[in-house]
């Protein structure tokens, strides 16, 4: 079953306007608490954000890959406390991971929008932007963004026949010609 849910799961950048169920959403974010950590620590907190106009300004954190963010029923804002743990990327990582096979478990569509090291045009950082905007703590990290919401598109299941075997060595490194 895991494996049909990995060939199942895209990226989906298009919602429709249908809310998200308040057990949908509880489901979502619990996967996002059950992801391991490094040595345990659960560096990692999270913001939901429903409120229209507060998406709408999230989407500008950025100037290019936001849009999702603007017509998701809900997204969750991955943070991080990086003085907790030196895997703080890793561990956010796996969380907004978690996240986006359980909303394609339920049917839902979900989308990574990074923020971490990302800019608007004038040099600005999305972190900033995306902090300003939800009121999060200076010395925390935010990772990325996760979308969700009933999908406006629909995307084939992976073809097992088009993963690239090639990048798998065995034993030792053996170059691809």
């Amino acid at each position: 079953m895991l494996h049909e849910l990995l060939l199942k799961r895209h990226s989906i950048r298009r919602y429709t306007d249908s809310p998200v169920d308040p057990e949908s959403v509880r489901k979502v974010l619990e996967a996002a608490l059950l992801a391991p950590t490094s040595k345990n620590k659960r560096p990692w907190q999270f913001v939901v954000v429903e409120n229209r106009e507060t998406l709408d300004r999230l989407a500008s954190c950025k100037d290019f890959g936001t849009k999702p963010i603007a017509t998701a029923a809900f997204a969750v804002v991955v943070v991080v406390d990086s003085s907790q743990s030196d895997c703080f990327v890793e561990d956010s990582s796996i969380a907004a991971a978690y996240m986006q096979l359980q909303a394609t478990d339920l049917g839902l569509g979900a989308c990574w929008i990074q923020v971490r090291n990302r800019f608007t045009a004038d040099g600005t950082p999305a972190e900033d932007i995306v902090r300003e905007t939800l009121g999060i703590p200076e010395m925390l990290t935010v990772e990325c963004i996760v979308t969700v919401g009933h999908p406006d598109e629909e995307r084939r299941p992976v073809d097992p026949e088009k993963l690239l075997w090639e990048k798998v060595h065995i034993e030792s490194w053996k170059a691809v010609e």
